[in-house]
């Protein structure tokens, strides 16, 4: 007997051997079946989905869960424009901290608001004493008042309060941990809007580390959510490079660096396990910390390496021989290459062909790059809403030759490359079906169409949110299509993206999402 019976409904498989389907049959959280395999089984509860039509749950590759989590519980200054509004927040903020010697967070600080970045001086006024802490929109900076900038050492550079990188991740290192229940709490709160959105699995794009990293025994806070019941869907959890640490093993183990008893990619089980080891190359374009190989348009930089390109490519090239999945974030287009040199030498030392290393972002990809990621069999986790919401501001600091090179889709699919639809939540909005969108028509909430060659169909997006992303996490053996033998994780959508406008895609209700074959309400 089936568990469940889903019929009266357009399920849209992403499988070519069997495109579309009206019953899906699932016994013990798995797909059994389809259409007439099923239809005459008897099953402890038939859901009729009234014509509604049906995907693969969607896969975001690239999220921040914690940090999202914690943000929405943090006083934020966005959307302010002036400097007396956001000192006004800051104020408002240190007023309801009692003790002195409390750190004062907030969040939703981007200096383009502004038209230039705060200073400590200006935090100073209104911080009285306290150390107040400014978390950039993009994570890559903060603005610190002085009562922390005492506490640094005198070699962290700053610009009067405003750290970037490194420094900011000196800065970071001064704060309390958060504890495991905060971090649970937060990771679940997360977790239940990914699901309302139709997202049954995720990659948390780097734990433990100096930059994103919220407490040294991180990972544990994930585990508490998952044996609280918190945990609504799959997760898994890149490690920060460095989290790890060195090792004396024999030479023949080619393990160099790892966590404690050698966990890897691929430890841990449907619900929870580790996934890819994350190696930061460059910032973000949001910060201007971007590696490019040209200035940034109108500016007198190209952004920023986070370390000497040797030194970057001898932690990418110890994480392959352990044996790991590489993530290397890579926004810049001079990033790009310190990433793929790497990689390829990597692979040339001791080929691993399988291996599946991926590039977060690839922001900025000249066409030179493409082949390269093509031979090198690499995927591009890309966010096509950075440019739906960024768009307009990416596009003038890339300039009229370099903007349709961001963020592409078609240039990567015609090159064989992997396409990977993700959000890096909570940077910006991360609802796939808005993604989907932008991926289609290209077009920023003005209304300005960036690097229309780059669109892409409704067919090749939704592959990025299912086919894809199983493909980068190594769960194409069990999710991204709706497949007998597969999870029944699946979303129930009020209109099929595929016959309404694309202007209309984003606009389409999530009705429900399926984990495990149980149904949660959005």
């Amino acid at each position: 007997m089936l568990s469940t019976r889903l019929t009266n409904a357009r399920f849209l498989t992403m499988d070519p051997a069997h495109p579309v389907a009206r019953d899906v049959g699932i016994w013990r959280g798995r797909i059994v079946g389809l259409d007439d395999a099923v239809t005459s089984l008897p099953a402890r509860e038939v859901v009729d989905l009234q014509g509604a039509t049906v995907l693969p749950g969607f896969i975001d590759s690239h999220v921040h869960l914690a940090w999202t989590g914690l943000k929405a519980r943090t006083p934020s200054v966005a959307p302010c424009a002036r400097v007396e509004d956001v000192l006004a927040v800051v104020a408002d903020a240190v007023a309801r901290q009692s003790s002195p010697d409390a750190w004062v967070a907030l969040a939703g600080y981007d200096q383009r608001a502004l038209g230039r970045h705060l200073t400590a001086a200006e935090l100073d006024r209104v911080s009285q004493g306290r150390k107040v802490f400014m978390l950039h929109d993009s994570g890559h900076g903060c603005v610190v008042n002085s009562a922390v900038l005492d506490l640094l050492p005198a070699d962290v550079p700053h610009e009067n309060g405003f750290l970037a990188e490194g420094a900011m991740g000196a800065a970071r290192a001064l704060r309390p941990p958060h504890t495991q229940q905060e971090l649970a709490d937060a990771v679940a709160h997360a977790a239940r809007t990914c699901r309302a959105e139709g997202i049954t699995a995720c990659a948390e794009a780097g734990i433990g580390g100096s930059l994103f990293g919220h407490s040294p025994a991180e990972l544990a806070a994930y585990q508490l959510a998952r044996e609280q019941g918190q945990l609504p869907l799959r997760v898994q959890l890149m490690v920060a490079a460095d989290a790890l640490h060195p090792v004396a093993l024999p030479d023949a183990d080619h393990t160099p660096r790892a966590l404690d008893l050698g966990l890897r990619t691929g430890f841990g089980d449907d619900w929870l396990s580790i996934g890819a080891l994350k190696v930061y190359t460059d910032g973000g374009m949001m910060a201007r910390t971007a590696a490019l190989t040209a200035p940034y348009h109108g500016m007198d930089h190209t952004g920023q390496l986070q370390d000497d390109p040797e030194a970057l490519t001898d932690t990418i090239a110890a994480g392959h021989l352990a044996g790991w999945q590489l993530a290397v974030h890579a926004i810049g287009d001079r990033a790009a290459d310190v990433a793929l040199d790497a990689l390829e030498r990597a692979q040339r030392a001791h080929p691993r062909p399988a291996a599946r290393h991926r590039i977060e972002h690839a922001g900025l990809i000249r066409p030179d790059q493409l082949a390269r990621f093509a031979r090198l069999g690499v995927s591009a986790v890309v966010q096509p809403n950075f440019l739906r919401y960024f768009g307009d501001d990416y596009a003038a600091i890339m300039g009229e030759e370099r903007a349709p090179w961001l963020y592409r889709g078609r240039g990567f699919l015609d090159h064989g490359v992997t396409l990977v639809g993700s959000s890096d939540r909570p940077v910006t909005d991360g609802a796939p079906l808005r993604a989907i969108q932008f991926m289609v028509e290209r077009a920023s909430e003005s209304g300005q169409v960036i690097g229309p060659d780059e669109g892409i169909t409704v067919d090749e997006a939704l592959r990025a949110y299912t086919v894809g992303g199983a493909f980068a996490c190594h769960w194409d053996d069990s999710a991204g299509t709706l497949t007998p033998g597969k999870r029944a994780d699946l979303v129930v959508l009020g209109d099929d993206p595929r016959g309404v406008s694309t202007s209309r895609i984003g606009d389409i209700e999530v009705v429900t999402t399926y984990v495990d074959g149980r149904a949660a309400t959005a």
